[in-house]
């Protein structure tokens, strides 16, 4: 099974309401935060995938990304990415809570809800799963006040946590309201994590899935794993994992998750094609994975023109 061909698609200005739930990832786009923002709307999507970097390198400051952000209209999936936080002691701990509060307040300026965590690949770090369990704890304390949830996501080279079914032990020992699960499909792929495993997650402590593909079947070295994941995925789709993602989509479904997904897509060659370009890429994913995979039903050209028209 194959998604249709996105490279054929044409940037249509219209939001399609069987694919509210999937979003963008600013990191598939080169150029401003402005230019970013615009092209990931008039491709027809209602959320976006921030990152840190593209609300402090904004040329106007801070402030000014966060009113560019809320001025789109597009609302925030969720805010990237805090890394090695986990399992640190003595300054090292007290150096990482002093990043994460810096991420939490952008989080929040922006108006997103979740915070992305992934897992520690520090050698720093400790191995002891209550010592991890209760840094996460702290910071979904420091996240409490401020109205946001953290996902944790185990990455497939993280040092102790390196798949979502062992992150899923750390947030039940952390026991926090509001930290939940990152679940990210390139990292199930490349981990050969098996997707029965799904069937053990809470679909409420699911606080954020990303998606993405890569065209070749396997990694075989942790330098290609890395290297693969930063450089060369591409959309759901697009790559050689179509059926698997299709799957993995479909298992969440049937679990009851009903939350966001993300097309988190690291790729060289999208950051050297136009934005309306590699925006219409990822909406021809976002309507195979509605249309095909999920099978909800098309709107009728004239219930949309009701819906536009707000009759």
């Amino acid at each position: 099974m194959s998604a249709r061909n996105p490279g054929m698609a044409t940037v249509v200005n219209a939001t399609l309401p069987y694919i509210l739930d999937f979003g963008m990832d600013t990191i598939s786009l080169a150029g401003t935060l402005p230019a970013k923002l615009a092209a990931v709307r008039d491709a027809g999507f209602s959320q976006i995938m921030l990152s840190a970097r593209d609300v402090v390198g904004h040329s106007d400051g801070i402030d000014s990304a966060a009113h560019a952000v809320r001025a789109s209209g597009l609302r925030v999936t969720g805010f990237q990415v805090l890394r090695d936080f986990e399992g640190l002691s003595g300054h090292l701990h007290e150096y990482k809570v002093d990043v994460a509060k810096s991420m939490l307040e952008m989080c929040h300026a922006v108006g997103g809800k979740v915070l992305l965590v992934c897992s520690s690949t520090s050698t720093h770090a400790t191995d002891d799963a209550d010592a991890m369990a209760r840094d996460l704890r702290k910071l979904a304390m420091l996240a409490l006040p401020l109205g946001i949830k953290v996902a944790y996501e185990g990455l497939s080279w993280g040092r102790t946590i390196n798949e979502f079914t062992t992150a899923w032990d750390i947030v039940r020992r952390a026991n926090a309201t509001n930290l939940g699960l990152g679940v990210d499909s390139y990292h199930i792929f490349a981990a050969k994590t098996g997707l029965d495993e799904l069937d053990f997650l809470d679909p409420d402590k699911i606080f954020l899935v990303q998606l993405a593909d890569f065209m070749w079947q396997e990694v075989r070295t942790l330098e290609e794993r890395i290297a693969t994941a930063r450089h060369f995925r591409v959309f759901p789709g697009e790559g050689v994992h179509s059926s698997a993602l299709a799957d993995l989509v479909l298992r969440l479904e049937r679990i009851g998750y009903r939350g966001d997904y993300s097309f988190e897509v690291f790729n060289d060659d999208y950051q050297q094609m136009p934005l309306p370009t590699v925006a219409a890429r990822a909406r021809q994913s976002a309507i195979w994975l509605a249309e095909d995979v999920l099978r909800r039903a098309v709107p009728l050209p004239s219930q949309m023109r009701l819906q536009r028209t707000g009759a």
